[in-house]
């Protein structure tokens, strides 16, 4: 429980709205002890209206009495937040991050305050199923680190990390994970399609496909090269298949995206951020 406390969320899109969902569903804080913030009001109806959250437009406003509060902006306006914010934040609130690269030291100085929690959330948070890395700076307090830690586990599978640098490895690994995913359903997809079947049945084959696979692979415990192999009959469809997708060198073809995204990260870090 968060023991009452008041949470502000800055920047209030998908990623926020999944924190407040599963908050309120977990019965972690009461709707009004929630207060919102972003540009656009017709968006603060909706989290009203969905949620019962209070909403408003300045930021300011939204961290006066915050105990804990929540950064949801985009990387690239975190520029902007940092400086209007600065030095507003009740010390001894917690401040927890899910902007994408920003490191705790750039968070910490941008905003003259100690106690900094960072996570990398991603997407399946919106409907509980998500994969939350996260890493709090040495002057939060072992309270602070259960708020961080009820709130992130409200959004679905949560990991500590004691080195900062994991936030970027997943970030390009389980962050943006599930865009690899979703293309490899995509591309699964259209191969239906181009076989004979419809948009709608295939999506349904495929969907249904990526769902039990990922939970027989959670639930079995057993490393998914001995999966594959039980799938897999000598000279049968799925070896053929799956030699043409070695040759096609998808192996190589993923690490060098998960690589990129890596990189990418650490520029947005780096460059943009500090």
């Amino acid at each position: 429980m968060l023991n009452h406390s008041h949470l502000a969320f800055i920047g209030s899109g998908a990623m926020a709205e999944a924190m407040i969902k599963g908050i309120l569903k977990q019965e972690l804080v009461s709707p009004q002890l929630i207060v919102a913030s972003g540009p656009r009001a017709e968006r603060g109806h909706q989290l009203q209206e969905r949620y019962g959250v209070r909403w408003t437009t300045s930021n300011a406003e939204a961290v006066a009495e915050a105990d804990v509060v929540v950064l949801s902006v985009k990387p690239q306006i975190l520029p902007r937040v940092l400086p209007e914010l600065k030095g507003r934040i009740t010390p001894d609130a917690l401040l927890l991050s899910i902007v994408a690269g920003a490191r705790i030291a750039t968070l910490s100085g941008g905003l003259a305050h100690e106690a900094v929690a960072r996570a990398m959330p991603n997407t399946p948070a919106q409907v509980g199923a998500g994969m939350t890395v996260w890493t709090v700076s040495k002057q939060t307090s072992a309270e602070q680190r259960n708020h961080a830690q009820s709130m992130l586990g409200a959004l679905g599978e949560e990991l500590f990390a004691e080195d900062e640098n994991y936030l970027d490895m997943a970030t390009a690994l389980s962050g943006t994970g599930p865009a690899y995913v979703f293309l490899f359903m995509e591309a699964l997809i259209d191969a239906g399609v181009h076989m004979g079947f419809s948009r709608r049945i295939s999506q349904k084959l495929v969907i249904q496909t990526v769902i039990g696979s990922a939970l027989f692979a959670k639930e079995s415990g057993v490393h998914p090269a001995e999966l594959r192999n039980m799938v897999t009959s000598p000279g049968g469809t799925s070896a053929e298949a799956l030699y043409q997708l070695e040759k096609g060198g998808l192996r190589t073809v993923l690490s060098r995206a998960v690589w990129a995204a890596y990189q990418k990260t650490k520029i947005l870090g780096g460059a943009k951020n500090e």
